[in-house]
């Protein structure tokens, strides 16, 4: 009996993950960096999410001789792209801007300076990440459940 490992995603089980937070980070640096900062970070992290979109679909079709494999490689990249797209980019960077904000708009109604540090929203907005990560992630995987992978009858593997 081997112990077969699975198989390493480079995209999901290593540091290479982190660059589908980088907007997360451009969106709580937001209250004290150019604009530009915060676009470069949504490029960063919508070029991770490209990235991996071409690598599952790749995994999928190398080696795949079935007259199936074409179809689904292109359902592997559909369902990689809403999944990343949803998950990584569009609803944590939402959620961090709207930390930052509700603590902005408090921030302005408080007379204590520590409070009012331009630093403040930008810690509060950091240390929210991880603790976003994974209901987002799980709210998107149940939400294209009953969605999309159930239209298809794709889910990936």
């Amino acid at each position: 009996m081997t112990d077969k490992k699975p198989e390493e995603d480079v995209f999901r089980d290593t540091p290479v993950r982190y660059l589908g937070y980088a907007n997360e980070v451009g969106e709580a640096f937001r209250p004290i960096v150019s604009p530009s900062i915060v676009w470069l970070s949504y490029v960063i992290s919508s070029g991770y999410v490209i990235a991996d979109t071409v690598h599952k679909g790749w995994k999928e079709y190398e080696g795949n001789t079935s007259k199936e494999a074409t179809k689904n490689a292109l359902y592997s990249m559909a369902d990689t792209l809403l999944w990343q797209t949803f998950a990584s980019v569009l609803i944590p960077g939402f959620m961090i801007n709207r930390i930052c904000a509700a603590t902005q708009c408090l921030q302005r109604k408080s007379c204590n300076p520590v409070i009012r540090n331009r630093w403040m929203s930008t810690v509060i907005g950091l240390v929210s990440i991880p603790l976003i990560i994974q209901p987002i992630d799980h709210i998107v995987d149940e939400a294209m459940n009953v969605t999309y992978r159930k239209w298809v009858g794709y889910y990936p593997k």
